[in-house]
């Protein structure tokens, strides 16, 4: 059983062994379950890993005692690499988590690509306190989809494929646009964030946005607020600790869906 990890903000890494890895698709994502889990962790926040040799990077938490993430960097590359008995550098929960919903409220889960990795734990909190869950989940195809059938436990599934080898050929949007987003009393999304630009269009077009809460990502330095960043333009707020999770109606005005910063801090348009 997976012991309390008790690595707070601002403490150094607590040494947390792999105990499981999980290949969740063929196309580079991957589970990994340690042998230390995030107290107190809810959906929504992020720990910061730390690949000895390599680098610390921030992974959205996907279970109590593991994270999902997708190989895309030197980073992501080398964690990739590791296997059961090696170890990593843990300190987490971080961040703004999602806001539950409350028994008997009907919410819906937005989800693209491995966006699912922090949504997949807030179905299954949200079934457990008596929410109806509805769920789209996109990816470019069906061998990208992550954590289908762990979604299905916790309500109905509405899939989306870019080639439309799973589900409906499109986007989340296309199946968003068929829904009446105004009858349900929450709204939570995670994905690229171009996706999530167009979702947050379409919900501000039905009248809906003021039921959405946002997840983002940015590069981060050190997880917890000092650097600054991650700081979002016009706001000022830093996404390590006054999000990841943000309500959608703040970031309306911001650099959300327009640019991000690198390592530097030069803008990258998106």
């Amino acid at each position: 059983m997976a012991e309390n990890c008790r690595c707070f903000s601002g403490g150094f890494p607590m040494n947390a062994k792999i105990i499981e890895v999980v290949d969740e698709t063929k196309t580079g994502k991957r589970t990994l379950l340690f042998d230390k889990s995030f107290e107190n962790m809810r959906p929504g926040n992020f720990c910061m890993v730390w690949i000895h040799g390599a680098d610390e990077i921030p992974l959205g938490c996907a279970y109590e005692n593991g994270v999902t993430f997708q190989a895309v960097g030197p980073a992501t590359n080398a964690l990739f690499e590791l296997k059961a008995g090696d170890s990593v550098g843990l300190r987490g929960p971080l961040g703004t988590p999602f806001t539950f919903p409350e028994k008997g409220e009907e919410i819906l889960i937005i989800s693209g690509g491995i966006g699912a990795a922090p949504l997949a734990p807030l179905a299954e909190k949200s079934k457990e306190i008596g929410a109806d869950v509805t769920i789209i989940l996109g990816a470019r195809s069906e061998a990208d989809l992550i954590f289908e059938e762990r979604f299905s436990r916790t309500g109905k599934v509405l899939l989306a494929t870019d080639d439309g080898t799973k589900g409906r050929k499109g986007f989340v949007t296309d199946v968003l646009a068929e829904l009446d987003p105004a009858k349900f009393h929450k709204i939570y999304v995670c994905g690229p964030e171009m996706m999530m630009k167009f979702v947050m269009k379409l919900l501000i077009e039905k009248e809906a946005l003021s039921k959405a809460e946002f997840s983002m990502e940015r590069y981060f330095k050190c997880g917890i607020g000092v650097c600054g960043a991650c700081c979002i333009d016009t706001l000022g707020v830093r996404v390590c600790k006054d999000g990841p999770v943000f309500k959608a109606e703040t970031l309306v005005d911001s650099e959300f869906g327009k640019y991000r910063r690198d390592a530097s801090g030069k803008r990258i348009p998106y």
